[in-house]
């Protein structure tokens, strides 16, 4: 079964058994979390929420926490002697979806 969670300002498309790599969450490695459902369906059955489907459960347990890999960026300007590397590493929590359910 299909899901589609909306956490961190982002959707996801997720099943059963997944595991995906979200917005930073709190919580200690282990624990149960819950999302937002916005539709759940496989392929003959679907339902929508407007925006969000009531009755619907996707449930999770955070893996790790770690930080994506580095991204780096360059701001230059021609002919004034300014240049300028910048990084960034983002923050993210992983979660393995343990149950998906729609009443």
């Amino acid at each position: 079964m299909l899901a589609i969670i909306r956490t961190g300002g982002k959707q996801y498309l997720v099943s059963e058994g997944e595991k995906v790599k979200i917005e930073s969450l709190e919580g200690e490695i282990g624990s149960p979390v819950s999302f937002e459902t916005l539709y759940v369906g496989d392929g003959k059955d679907a339902k929508v929420g407007t925006p969000v489907l009531a009755g619907a459960k996707v449930e999770g347990k955070i893996l790790a926490h770690d930080r994506h890999d580095k991204v780096t960026g360059i701001k230059y300007k021609p002919k004034k002697h300014y240049k300028l590397k910048f990084g960034h590493r983002q923050n993210y929590t992983e979660v393995e979806i343990t149950k998906v359910s729609a009443k």
